[in-house]
């Protein structure tokens, strides 16, 4: 079994900053990609960010590059996503996903999911 969990959700101003964590548990020997998506109300999922096993090769969504950051700490329990200049259109749940699979896989078809964290960005 893996375990995600979402945290660092919250509200937040047009142009603030906000940084949501992941954190992994269980079989995580398993684990290689880590992935954030987002789903607001009345759309669907759609991919924001992924990492390599190894933290050093990252992916981003044309909609949120140069403004969202995806990283994995040393012990490679926790995965971070950085986002700065937010927007309403950032307003959504994010969710956190895992693939036994390279960074192409957990973009397409993640083997894990955490249960979402809310981020909502307001004018």
């Amino acid at each position: 079994q893996v375990q995600l969990v979402e945290s660092g959700g919250g509200l937040v101003q047009v142009g603030g900053s906000l940084r949501l964590s992941c954190a992994s548990s269980g079989r995580t020997s398993r684990i290689n990609a880590m992935a954030w998506f987002r789903q607001a109300p009345g759309k669907e999922r759609e991919f924001v960010a992924a990492v390599s096993g190894s933290g050093l090769t990252t992916k981003y969504a044309d909609s949120v590059k140069g403004r969202f950051t995806i990283s994995r700490d040393s012990a490679r329990d926790t995965t971070t996503l950085e986002m700065n200049s937010l927007n309403p259109e950032d307003t959504a749940v994010y969710y956190c996903a895992a693939a036994v699979g390279p960074i192409k896989d957990v973009t397409e078809r993640p083997d894990y999911w955490g249960q979402g964290t809310q981020v909502t960005v307001s004018s």
